[in-house]
């Protein structure tokens, strides 16, 4: 997976070695997800506090209080999604790149809602909207495209892609359902930050479908419920559980509670994963790519900053297996 490597020295990597150890300790405290349904069968709502996720992936990535709200709600949303899989070892990815000063913006979840993510350009500031409210629509942009992958291990993943709607995240989740997929969705997500300090405070999100079955009377009851309810980040702020956002959602229907369990930023990533990405480039390229002072090729995943290093003999291992590779297509 080369779009996780940097084979590159920059003061910003510098850095994040100490953020990952810092983060560390944050993951003690994991975020939780929660998935409900009516007992009829027509509406469907998760709800995820995601604020230890979101505050672990800007201490990683030394994130700006824009580019924090806009990874943030991408990771939240990912985090939903990917919880909604139906297939152990499955993993969704939400990428987006509206033309924005922010660049590409990437998030990975697993089957379980575990997720990494990262953003080309983490230092993006813009000023407060006239509302006071973060724009992450302009650093997000408009000019692009929200794609959605879907790997189960199995053949070619599945791809869809939209046009995005406002640069929101939350907004482009919900085209994207009603557009790609045919399922009317409501999407909601919020990164409390702090505007002084920077730092992140409080994330979470909503996301409530309509299911096959559903009448018009309980699409309008879902309206009406949703037009009362709060920001996330409010209702997080007010001390309003999970449980209790997905009741006022479904308000006026049975619940019940399919399954909750928790959820972290997490990162995969390994030496041997390296090493077999590293197989990709070829012989040539192994060989050439520049050590460091000490005469060996780091390698930073660009999820969460973890360094591995590379010997020459390393190398020279690899480029002999990728020439004996090559040799067999």
């Amino acid at each position: 997976m080369m779009a996780a490597i940097l084979l590159r020295k920059t003061s910003r990597n510098s850095r994040r070695k100490e953020a990952f150890a810092n983060a560390k300790a944050m993951i003690i405290k994991m975020d939780r997800i929660i998935r409900t349904i009516t007992s009829d069968g027509s509406l469907m709502a998760s709800a995820i506090d995601s604020t230890t996720i979101v505050a672990t992936a800007q201490q990683l990535h030394g994130l700006s209080k824009t580019a924090c709200a806009a990874l943030g709600r991408l990771l939240t949303g990912a985090s939903l999604m990917g919880a909604m899989l139906k297939s152990d070892k499955a993993s969704l990815t939400l990428k987006v790149n509206g033309g924005g000063p922010l660049g590409n913006l990437v998030a990975i979840s697993d089957d379980r809602g575990n997720v990494r993510g990262y953003v080309d350009d983490p230092e993006v500031e813009l000023p407060l909207r006239a509302n006071g409210k973060i724009d992450v629509g302009g650093a997000v942009g408009v000019d692009g495209r929200l794609a959605v992958m879907r790997d189960f291990g199995e053949r070619d993943p599945y791809i869809g892609q939209t046009e995005l709607v406002s640069g929101e995240i939350a907004e482009d989740i919900t085209r994207y359902y009603a557009q790609s997929e045919q399922v009317p969705t409501v999407c909601a997500l919020g990164v409390l930050v702090n505007k002084e300090t920077g730092k992140s405070m409080l994330a979470g999100g909503l996301l409530i479908q309509v299911l096959p079955g559903a009448d018009d009377s309980a699409i309008a009851k879902l309206e009406e419920n949703v037009g009362r309810l709060e920001s996330v980040t409010t209702m997080l702020a007010k001390g309003i559980s999970l449980e209790d956002m997905c009741r006022m959602a479904l308000d006026g229907f049975s619940m019940e509670i399919l399954d909750e369990f928790q959820v972290h930023y997490a990162c995969p990533c390994s030496k041997e994963r390296f090493a077999k990405a590293l197989l990709t480039l070829g012989t040539e390229e192994i060989l050439s790519l520049p050590p460091n002072e000490e005469g060996m090729v780091e390698a930073i995943c660009q999820y969460c900053g973890r360094k591995y290093y590379f010997t020459r003999n390393e190398l020279e291992e690899l480029a002999e297996t990728a020439r004996g590779e090559a040799g067999k297509n």
